[in-house]
């Protein structure tokens, strides 16, 4: 169980929330976390990559040049794979990059993620109602005044969608924002500061509390 402390719109301390959650033992914490970030970055992949091989490409049914006599190589199609617009050898075709991994061990990963981001979490109030319409340099200021550095890579987690907060984090290049319900490894691990809301903090704590 860890105490954070809850900052307000201005930066000040304005209470209180505990992270408590389920995760893996030290011995096998790295391992699963591993093991969801490849099953994670080998979903992503769409696999449909594709390229002919020299019997899909059109053309080559005619013998170039006769076999014998011509003082060149022997041809049998100007569709091989030494001919330029031939076939393609051992080239890539579609496939499924899908990795498979259990709904009890993906919930596991994620927790174990999020919980060993502690010493970079930063909880603050909700604050989509600070926001009269989109303004990205207040959201800026607000960042900053939170503590997190606007130069690294900073995760923004807020319960749930809010277009004026979404409108003002969109083109913060190093901001990048979710919702609760989108929590994800590869995120938690690449944000340098894990900046998130209160509300979506009770969230993730609700649905992943076991």
């Amino acid at each position: 169980m860890v105490e954070c402390a809850v900052k307000n719109w201005e930066g000040q301390e304005a209470g209180s929330a505990t992270l408590d959650l389920k995760v893996a033992s030290e011995e096998t914490a790295s391992h699963i976390v591993h093991r969801a970030l490849v099953r994670q970055m080998h979903n992503a992949r769409q696999g449909t990559v594709s390229t002919k091989t020299r019997a899909e490409v059109s053309g080559g049914g005619r013998k170039p040049w006769r076999q014998k006599g011509t003082g060149r190589a022997r041809a049998g199609s100007n569709r091989s794979p030494l001919w330029r617009g031939g076939g393609v050898t051992f080239g890539p075709k579609p496939r499924d990059f899908s990795v498979k991994m259990n709904r009890k061990e993906r919930r596991l990963a994620l927790r174990t993620a999020f919980q060993s981001r502690v010493d970079d979490l930063i909880v603050v109030e909700a604050f989509a109602d600070k926001f009269e319409r989109p303004k990205t340099k207040e959201l800026i200021e607000a960042l900053g005044r939170w503590g997190a550095d606007v130069e690294g890579k900073i995760l923004l987690i807020i319960s749930e969608k809010q277009e004026l907060v979404y409108l003002s984090a969109r083109n913060i290049e190093n901001v990048k924002l979710i919702t609760a319900a989108n929590l994800n490894v590869h995120d938690l691990l690449v944000a340098d500061q894990i900046v998130i809301t209160s509300p979506a903090l009770e969230a993730i704590q609700e649905v992943y509390c076991d």
